[in-house]
């Protein structure tokens, strides 16, 4: 992994791989050509299949296509997020491994025969925790039993988009600001630093190039920027999705339930109102994509609310978004955007320099 941190430009920064159909190849392509890692999302693709089967080929059909297409309009690092809850989670990381992905990003639960698929591969995992303790259970298990390590760890804090590896409670704590996270993760797999070199990467909240600067200041190898690729020209999302971003106020940036059984983080919406009214009910189960939805009782499906929302449909859907989303004002490129991360990146390393 740090091998491919180094092929970054000065940011070290990885783009955010946002489910449902957010992250496609246009966006994981224009950032990996822009110095950074692209980072294609599996999660919802193909989801016309509309039923088990035929939704989890088609799901492991259109990631090989994006990961082909990205590789095509690239020669940047790509990666792909893939979150462990899917399904056909096991089918989806060999299409990553046969078509010879750079990284893949491993969240949304624990794997616990990682090594067996990735000891000898070409392709990197690493895994995301949303604390230390997670780093530690995680890299001890790995290590105990086939002797392998996570390339790298990204540590997601609170201020993320989507869905978050932490209670309400734990969303209230004022010691787990992303800081201490990281901190913490650092101290966890420093014990390891023996056998592997394990860079460690924060992420949620991130925005700007000073933010950025801070982070790898106090230790970290990269960071990972999300939210404000919505509102690039090669997000895939629908217009009215990113004006959603561009119109949205702070405070209209709420946390939810989600059906999966986690919280989440999204604009406020007719249709989260709705759901929070009882109004909204899911017919059944159309694919089984989540291992952890909880069908029976869940107020709508969470899939056909983000796909719904991808496509510019927000009266039947949300966006899921982080808590900086707000600070979005226009739509522009990537590069556009990495230009100005950079210049912000600059001008907090020469303010530091100034004071110190």
């Amino acid at each position: 992994m740090l091998e491919l941190l180094s092929r970054l430009s000065v940011l070290k920064a990885i783009q955010g791989g946002m489910a449902v159909e957010l992250a496609l190849s246009d966006l994981a392509a224009a950032a990996a050509n822009n110095g950074m890692i692209g980072n294609i999302s599996a999660a919802g693709l193909g989801f016309e299949g509309r039923t088990a089967e035929g939704f989890f080929k088609a799901n492991a059909n259109a990631l090989k296509k994006e990961i082909r297409r990205a590789r095509e309009m690239s020669k940047g690092v790509i990666g792909v997020n893939l979150m462990f809850a899917l399904s056909n989670f096991y089918e989806l990381l060999s299409v990553c491994i046969n078509e010879g992905v750079d990284v893949v990003f491993i969240g949304a639960g624990f794997c616990p025969d990682l090594g067996k698929y990735m000891l000898g591969k070409k392709t990197k995992a690493v895994v995301i925790v949303s604390s230390g303790k997670g780093a530690r259970i995680i890299c001890k298990r790995y290590w105990r039993d086939s002797k392998y390590l996570p390339a790298g760890v990204v540590v997601e804090g609170r201020e993320a988009g989507g869905h978050l590896g932490f209670s309400l409670d734990d969303l209230n704590n004022p010691k787990l600001i992303l800081e201490n996270l990281l901190r913490d993760v650092l101290q966890e797999v420093e014990v390891y630093a023996d056998q592997q070199p394990i860079p460690v990467m924060p992420a949620g909240g991130i925005y700007t190039g000073a933010d950025i600067y801070r982070f790898l200041n106090l230790g970290a190898a990269g960071v990972q920027v999300a939210s404000r690729f919505v509102t690039t020209h090669e997000c895939a999302a629908h217009l009215n999705f990113k004006m959603a971003y561009i119109q949205a106020k702070k405070e209209e940036i709420i946390i939810i339930k989600s059906p999966v059984g986690m919280p989440g983080r999204a604009i406020r919406n007719k249709f989260l109102d709705e759901v929070a009214e009882g109004k909204w009910k899911p017919e059944g189960c159309v694919c089984g994509c989540i291992k952890t939805c909880d069908v029976v009782n869940s107020p709508y499906c969470i899939i056909e609310a983000l796909i719904n929302a991808k496509n510019g449909k927000l009266d039947a859907g949300f966006a899921f978004a982080g808590s900086n989303a707000y600070r979005a004002e226009k739509i522009i490129s990537v590069k556009e955007t990495v230009d100005a991360m950079l210049s912000e990146y600059e001008a907090e390393k020469q303010r530091v320099s100034l004071i110190q």
